[in-house]
């Protein structure tokens, strides 16, 4: 994260508070999963650009709460043993594909 990315973090929970933020972080993810279950049914492409727009909100908020809560540095700390943990379960599972056709 730059500093111009921390200064507009909190400017924003400056402005509106960290329980408004949590309401707007809880909305976007709400908007994310709307979009991602439409994309489960239709299959459509056309639905990319809301997809990334979605994730984009998500990850705008979600960087807001780490930096109101956490050290950057833990969360990549924590977040790097989980892709390791992810990745052995992946390398134990070769072969076998789980995915359910919607």
């Amino acid at each position: 994260m730059d500093n111009y990315d921390d200064e507009v973090y909190k400017k924003a929970i400056d402005k509106w508070g960290i329980n408004l933020q949590i309401i707007m972080m809880i909305e976007e993810m709400s908007e994310l999963t709307k979009v991602l279950t439409k994309w489960l049914r239709t299959q459509s492409h056309l639905l990319d650009i809301n997809i990334a727009e979605e994730i984009a909100d998500v990850e705008i908020m979600l960087k807001q709460m780490k930096y109101f809560w956490v050290n950057q540095n833990l969360v990549d700390k924590i977040k790097q043993e989980k892709i390791e943990k992810l990745n052995i379960v992946i390398e134990n599972s070769k072969g076998e594909n789980k995915e359910v056709e919607p």
